[in-house]
This record gives C-alpha cells, sequence and structure tokens, in this order.
C-alpha cells in the first residue's frame, strides 16, 4: 500500500469518527448538565445567600428596638448596664442567625453599639460615617440617659459574605482585618424614656 493509501484510509477514519461523535445523542444530557450546572448551582447559592442576609438583618433590626424598648422602659439604664452586658444582651437576641464570638462582649469584632443621650430630637448626631470604606467606630458609645431623656440605640454587624458572586453587590464595607468585604448591617432606633420608677 502506498502511503497516499494510508494517508487518506486515516482521513475517511477521522472524518468517519467525528461525523458519528457529531450525530451521537446518547451523551447529549451529561454534556448539557455539566455545562448548565455549575451557574445553576451559583445562582442557587447566590440566592439561599441574599435570603439568608436579609433575614438575619431583619432580626437584627428586630433586636435593636427590643433593646431599645429596655432603655424606653428603665429596664437598662446606665447604672444598672455597663457596655459588656449591653453587648452580651444583644448577642442573645441575635444567636439565632449571627452568633457572637466568646470575646465579642469585650472586643468588638463585628457587633458594633452606639448608644447616647439628646436634650432634643434636634441634637441627635448624623449617622456614623464610613471612612475609607471602613466603619469610623471613634465616637461609639454607651451612654444611655435617665428619665424622660431622648436616646439613640444605634446597631451595626458585619456579615460575612461566602458566595463570591453575590459579594460585590452586596458588600459596602472592607472586613475588620482588610481580607475580605463584608454586608454592614445598621439598625437604629430613636425613643424617649419614660417616667419610669
Amino acid at each position: 500500500m502506498s502511503p497516499d493509501h494510508d494517508a487518506e484510509s486515516r482521513r475517511r477514519s477521522m472524518n468517519g469518527l467525528f461525523r458519528r461523535f457529531l450525530t451521537r445523542r446518547d451523551g447529549a444530557t451529561a454534556i448539557e448538565f455539566a455545562l448548565l450546572a455549575l451557574p445553576f448551582f451559583i445562582i442557587v447559592f447566590a440566592s439561599l445567600e441574599t435570603l439568608l442576609a436579609f433575614s438575619a438583618e431583619q432580626l437584627f433590626a428586630n433586636a435593636n428596638e427590643t433593646m431599645a424598648r429596655r432603655i424606653r422602659t428603665g429596664i437598662i439604664t446606665s447604672t444598672n448596664t455597663d457596655r459588656a452586658a449591653y453587648r452580651e444582651a444583644f448577642c442573645e437576641e441575635i444567636k439565632l442567625l449571627m452568633p457572637c464570638s466568646d470575646t465579642e462582649a469585650q472586643t468588638e469584632d463585628r457587633l458594633f453599639i452606639h448608644v447616647e443621650s439628646f436634650a432634643s430630637y434636634a441634637d441627635i448626631t448624623p449617622a456614623v460615617s464610613i471612612v475609607e470604606d471602613n466603619l469610623d467606630t471613634a465616637a461609639f458609645k454607651f451612654a444611655p440617659g435617665g428619665k424622660k431623656s431622648i436616646n439613640i440605640v444605634r446597631a451595626y454587624y458585619r456579615w460575612d459574605i461566602i458566595t463570591d458572586v453575590v459579594r460585590p453587590l452586596l458588600s459596602n464595607v472592607t472586613a475588620a482585618d482588610g481580607s475580605t468585604r463584608n454586608y454592614l448591617m445598621v439598625a437604629t432606633t430613636i425613643v424617649q424614656t419614660e417616667d419610669y420608677k
């Protein structure tokens, strides 16, 4: 056999193999699944993470209102509760979806609290600012007022975002260590304390 004949027969067998590959359908489903599985699961995980983040944010807002109600009714005052005890009580309210670390009451890592009293509503300071893509906590304090005082109760929580696809859409601050970006949850409640005994 001539070399031309061998080359021609190899070409025919390759063409036949390629034609058979294009016409066969028994592996099409597996190939389609392989192509579509990754985007599908990314969308599913992103949707679940978004749902979880917004559910946690609602829990966080409710916890802030609960703590503000305790200040309003005199259950929490500057004389019977210190900053660490307040933070522990707040952590207890949000532990279902947002567990605090063991040292969170003493060292702020994820949960940041600001409670301050004012003489009038006009004196209330604006929301704390984000400085260089990070939360500015320099002016944070725990100083609830006495009877009939106006109090602002603010809470901030750094929520970790797991799915990379969602991170650019949800994140609004840099993590404390600067490694990743977090979704900063913010809850604010203004109350006037009652004339409690």
